[in-house]
């Protein structure tokens, strides 16, 4: 897996079909080795991997994440596998056992207990592979059992809404020769308020979400920091902002701390594609 220094984490959700096309091609444009996507309600993972493959010419494309509960292990591993044949293997599977608000509520599913199912999922997804196959999968770990199984079982990590501080331990337990792909969101503004104002409202929806919660509890973030949209200390470092060179200083960080891979994700106005292009354009050079 030819994995680069620098990504971008963007959720297609919030493109059409021609705009995903073209989100794609400003990363690629701009020097980007990776472009990371989630899982939403609008695309089916595997699909969606397959037209953003198909629309890019060297660029990796990774899940970021899978869910576990959305597909058999066979079904992942053999998607995987085609999709790397295709196109030049440039598809990292990132897994995640996503959240139980979601498999229960939304799937109408049994959510397990995260280890042992995501054990049992990258067992599957391993298991009879073609000789000689080293299975590009990455895992969405946040606590240190999930991330010791990441290194057990995968090539490494795909944290989300982490800190320097995380990216270090997970470093730690990951070891040197793991692939540590770390999410971090930005905005390129300079107004204290209006820049808060951007990171809570991106990051609303995930402070109700106990995994992360509890991730940010061990951080040493206080239940006061996740109260009331969050402190302006929990959402600057979520988020980071002010001018360029400070949001690249915050991005270099992570790799100061052992990322062996960053993904930005660009944080603006709804629907301000400019905004958008802009800051991808801005910090392609951390």
């Amino acid at each position: 897996m030819k994995l680069g220094r620098l990504g971008v984490w963007y959720s297609a959700d919030k493109c059409d079909g021609p705009g995903v096309a073209d989100l794609v091609r400003v990363v690629e444009r701009n020097g980007y080795s990776a472009y990371w996507y989630p899982e939403g309600r609008g695309y089916e993972s595997m699909a969606l991997a397959s037209y953003l493959l198909a629309k890019s010419d060297k660029l990796m494309v990774g899940s970021s994440i899978a869910n576990i509960y959305a597909r058999e292990p066979y079904a992942a591993k053999q998607a995987m596998l085609l999709l790397n044949s295709f196109y030049g293997d440039r598809f990292i599977l990132g897994l995640g056992v996503s959240h139980k608000l979601t498999v229960e509520g939304l799937r109408g599913l049994k959510y397990d207990r995260p280890i042992a199912a995501m054990r049992a999922y990258l067992d599957g997804v391993h298991k009879d592979l073609p000789t000689g196959t080293e299975a590009p999968v990455l895992v969405a770990a946040l606590g240190p059992k999930m991330l010791e199984l990441s290194a057990q079982k995968s090539m490494g990590a795909v944290p989300y809404n982490v800190t320097p501080k995380h990216t270090a331990i997970a470093k730690k337990i990951l070891g040197p020769n793991k692939v540590l792909a770390v999410e971090q969101k930005v905005t390129i503004e300079t107004d204290a308020k209006k820049a808060r104002a951007l990171g809570r409202k991106e990051l609303a929806r995930y402070m109700v979400l106990e995994n992360y919660r509890n991730n940010w509890l061990r951080e040493g973030f206080s239940e006061a920091d996740l109260a009331n949209g969050g402190s302006d200390r929990f959402i600057d470092a979520m988020c980071l902002w002010g001018d360029a060179d400070t949001v690249r200083r915050g991005l270099r960080a992570h790799f100061d701390a052992g990322a062996t891979h960053v993904c930005l994700q660009p944080v603006h106005e709804e629907g301000n594609v400019a905004a958008r292009n802009k800051i991808i354009e801005t910090l392609a050079d951390v």
